[in-house]
């Protein structure tokens, strides 16, 4: 059951008194947040944003992928940012398998796998495909330590100025509340 047309009638709704067409290309408060796709996520919520504010990046886990820091750089260097947040969450899909895992669910099954108190299996029937293999998943098996790394590739990443700081949090599913991991954002601290 597809929900395009609930999609398109949200966005008739919103178009129907929409005002924000003049808003400037440049986030209004100069920072962006590298966060998870996780549905349970809103940053325009938890970060207290409205349009035009800053720009949000999200994948899968909230890491720091080539083309999230390509897209950080972008931030920077075409559009002002300043500042920038890297905030994982709890209880993370990322943290339930591994590369292999992942690799082997997709080598047998392109369908959608389930989630057990084992961990994923693959409930679907081939063909699958080992072009998994050649990616790196990002998996997460420490919370914390994920977050420390993707600060710490951020202000390592050669396109990256020292100037910009880069705070590192991890966002509390049950309690909705940012807690900052410390070793993060040491590491991201401006120079």
């Amino acid at each position: 059951m597809s929900v395009l047309s609930e999609v398109l009638d949200a966005n008739e709704s919103y178009a129907s008194a929409f005002d924000k067409g003049d808003l400037a290309l440049p986030p209004a408060r100069q920072f962006a947040i590298l966060t998870c796709m996780d549905a349970r996520l809103d940053p325009a919520k938890y970060a207290g944003l409205s349009e035009g504010d800053a720009h949000v990046i999200r994948n899968a886990g909230g890491r720091a992928s080539d083309d999230a820091i390509r897209s950080l750089v972008i931030s920077y260097k075409l559009l002002g940012t300043k500042e920038w947040f890297v905030i994982h969450h709890t209880d993370c899909g990322m943290e339930f398998f591994t590369d292999e895992v992942i690799r082997g669910l997709l080598a047998n099954s392109l369908e959608t796998a389930e989630l057990g108190a084992d961990g994923f299996r693959d409930v679907g029937e081939g063909p699958g495909s080992a072009e998994a293999a050649y990616i790196d998943w990002l998996t997460i098996s420490d919370q914390a330590q994920a977050v420390v790394d993707d600060v710490a590739r951020i202000k390592a990443h050669p396109l990256v100025p020292a100037r910009i700081p880069v705070y590192g949090y991890v966002y509390d599913v049950r309690t909705g509340r940012l807690v900052e991991v410390p070793a993060a954002t040491a590491a991201g601290a401006a120079a």
